[in-house]
């Protein structure tokens, strides 16, 4: 194993410090920054954590405190831990150990875990993954299904989507890159009140303001047909990885293949040599149980399949009772 961990509460005099390190983590992107991490800090007790081994930043976690549970910070998209090229399989198995201990002296009595989907990591990044089965007996607390595709392949679109596209140089679709946050959140509010009765996670202040701050992580998208704005697509831009965060179109935007406008500009011209586009999850928003068929089929169609996307949770008993009981 390794030697003792010191293991620190983030505090806003560490922020420098932080994000120095976001910056050259083997399994991080820009969600990690203090900056955006913080733009709803009035929601979360924030309870992030940085771990230094030898007098030097080992790793980070990004998490709140939700009564008696650590959550890996259940505002962000994803989160675990945050780790460099040099740290190893055994370093993490101990830390994982450590930081149990710690958190129960804290008064913790679970901890629910969210690590960096593969697609995200710039380098082999699932050390977290085995140390929280060796060391905490988690286990698996949710499964949600996403949509990748692999940009490469180029692989063909379903006919569908094909007859669409077509529709879009008949109809005069034009797509702008950087287009208006508040046009498009117009359109993305008015479907998903008509279709779920919801709201986006981002209220249009709040992705107005992280666009302000990322700038070049977080682009926009719009279709018009003159000057009527028919769709649009929020992307997170990511070293390897192209995320939409909002998709939304008007009826006519349906009609006439704004969608498949703004992918076609995407995955052709704008981010052609990205590896992977994500679509997110298709789960209905009652339950990450229950598949939207519809809305899977649809992604498939542009030749995405599925990746898991797994929650875990583990309880802050004694890990040798645990582990012995087990055996």
């Amino acid at each position: 194993m390794t030697g003792n961990f010191e293991i620190v509460r983030y505090t806003a005099e560490r922020k420098k410090e932080w994000d120095g390190y976001v910056a050259e983590a083997r399994n991080s992107t820009f969600l990690f920054r203090r900056d955006y991490m913080e733009y709803h800090a009035d929601r979360f007790a924030d309870w992030s954590l940085m771990f230094y081994l030898n007098g030097r930043l080992h790793s980070l976690l990004p998490a709140h405190r939700k009564g008696d549970t650590l959550c890996s910070h259940s505002g962000l998209t994803y989160g675990g831990l945050i780790m460099k090229f040099g740290v190893t399989a055994m370093e993490v198995v101990g830390l994982f150990e450590e930081l149990n201990e710690y958190l129960r002296k804290e008064g913790f009595r679970s901890v629910i875990y969210k690590p960096v989907p593969w697609i995200y990591q710039q380098h082999a990044s699932e050390e977290d993954l085995y140390a929280i089965f060796w060391k905490c007996r988690a286990r698996l607390l949710s499964r949600n299904i996403g949509t990748v595709i692999m940009v490469q392949q180029r692989q063909e679109w379903r006919k569908d989507h094909r007859r669409r596209l077509r529709l879009v140089h008949e109809s005069g679709v034009r797509v702008v890159r950087d287009g208006s946050l508040r046009e498009f959140w117009q359109v993305l509010e008015d479907n998903l009140q008509k279709r779920f009765n919801s709201k986006p996670v981002h209220s249009l202040a709040e992705i107005e303001l992280l666009k302000s701050r990322f700038p070049n992580e977080i682009i926009q998208y719009n279709a018009y047909i003159g000057d009527e704005i028919v769709g649009g697509l929020t992307f997170y831009v990511t070293p390897q990885v192209l995320r939409g965060q909002y998709s939304s179109t008007s009826e006519r935007g349906k009609q006439c293949g704004a969608m498949e406008a703004i992918y076609e500009q995407v995955l052709f011209h704008d981010y052609k040599d990205v590896l992977y586009l994500d679509f997110g999850t298709s789960s209905d928003p009652s339950s990450d149980a229950v598949i939207n068929e519809g809305l899977l089929s649809h992604k498939e169609g542009y030749g995405g399949r599925s990746v898991c996307v797994d929650t875990y949770c583990w309880e802050l008993t004694n890990n040798k009772e645990t582990i012995n009981n087990k055996q």
